[in-house]
């Protein structure tokens, strides 16, 4: 299909649903050709279809499991041989939520493939493209769970807390550069992922709850202005400036050569 897009091609994965089909939308509003990746072909084909008619841009649908190794690769492959690649959108996510003891070892794999290998191998292979012409975005979905942990989403949270410090990291590997790197930290969305959780959304404060277009519009909005790290829910930027400022303090105080005097250790 043709296009008259000057904005590239960005491949959003987890997009036949959720966030994913939110940034598909917005992206292709915007002039993005979109390489769309998930498992459900059937709704990825009618959401491609619907949005190349309405914004005339180029929608491909890639069937892809990302806990699938070869489907990875494939995916992989696409990122880091397609030239057109101006933006990946790392949404895909899975979530089992519950004790760890209880939990069914396919779920734990299943968390640990999708949002963390397939996050980190896609980022790696659309990189080196995005560093030879000096531009480029990577958009990766964190969570607030990122940095706290209930009870039942210790697993999701330790996956999560990966997809934070993976993204800070590559901010500062590619600080100076024309390559953005963005941090999204959604709280509780109205997306499918809580159905296949285990904790249906009925079950949380319907006022803590954000729809998945607010969520998506806000972080683009952030993304828009600049931010690396993008709260959509928190109205007090200075909380996550008061907790980032916590982090560099403790780190500076752990840079001692001596045990802390509370532990009683002559050394």
């Amino acid at each position: 299909m043709s296009t008259n897009t000057t904005q590239g091609t960005a491949l959003v994965t987890g997009a036949s649903s959720g966030l994913g089909a939110v940034y598909a939308e917005r992206l292709a509003a915007r002039g993005f050709d979109l390489i769309l990746v998930a498992r459900r072909v059937e709704r990825l084909g009618v959401l491609a279809k619907s949005l190349a008619e309405k914004y005339g841009v180029a929608v491909r649908a890639m069937a892809a499991d990302l806990a699938d190794a070869d489907d990875l690769r494939r995916v992989a492959g696409e990122l880091s041989s397609n030239a057109a690649i101006t933006m990946l959108v790392n949404n895909a996510g899975a979530s089992t939520l519950g004790a760890v003891v209880d939990a069914p070892r396919e779920g734990i794999a299943a968390m640990d493939k999708v949002n963390v290998t397939a996050l980190a191998e896609l980022s790696y292979a659309v990189l080196p493209q995005f560093k030879q012409r000096n531009s480029g975005t990577i958009v990766n979905i964190g969570s607030v769970l990122s940095f706290h942990i209930l009870p039942v989403s210790t697993i999701y949270s330790a996956t999560k807390g990966y997809v934070m410090n993976f993204t800070r990291g590559l901010q500062q590997e590619l600080a100076g550069t024309g390559i953005r790197v963005q941090l999204v930290l959604p709280a509780s969305t109205a997306t499918e992922i809580w159905e296949l959780s285990g904790v249906p959304l009925a079950q949380l404060d319907q006022a803590t709850i954000m729809r998945a277009e607010d969520c998506v519009d806000a972080a683009l909005a952030g993304l828009d202005q600049g931010e690396l790290v993008t709260l959509p829910s928190v109205e007090e930027q200075e909380l996550w400036e008061r907790f980032d400022a916590a982090r560099l303090a403790l780190f500076a105080g752990a840079m001692r050569g001596k045990p802390a005097s509370r532990y009683g250790v002559k050394g």
